[in-house]
């Protein structure tokens, strides 16, 4: 699990017909300090998490194909939750 910021979403004009009806958000790989660690993924979003929010993106791809149903779909990345605050923000 990585923690990463949301920073837009993917239209697609076609895509896997598992992918039908989901949200692809393009999010960024952050450090715990908010800069930005890695390249941005594309991640599934059950969730409806909006721009510039912190989650935390799993690479379980068998966790999101049972999430769209289709054992063949070449989802791999998902947003597994929205951060609201973290202890360092609590201090």
């Amino acid at each position: 699990m990585r923690l990463a910021r949301v920073e837009g979403n993917v239209v697609a004009t076609r895509k896997h017909p598992s992918l039908e009806g989901w949200r692809l958000m393009v999010c960024q790989p952050i450090n715990l300090e908010g800069e930005d660690d890695g390249t941005p993924i594309i991640a599934i979003d059950p969730h409806g998490a909006g721009m510039h929010q912190r989650v935390i993106v799993s690479s379980d791809g068998l966790a999101a194909r049972r999430m769209v149903g289709d054992n063949r779909s070449p989802v791999r990345m998902m947003i597994t939750g929205i951060v609201d605050k973290t202890e360092e923000d609590a201090a």
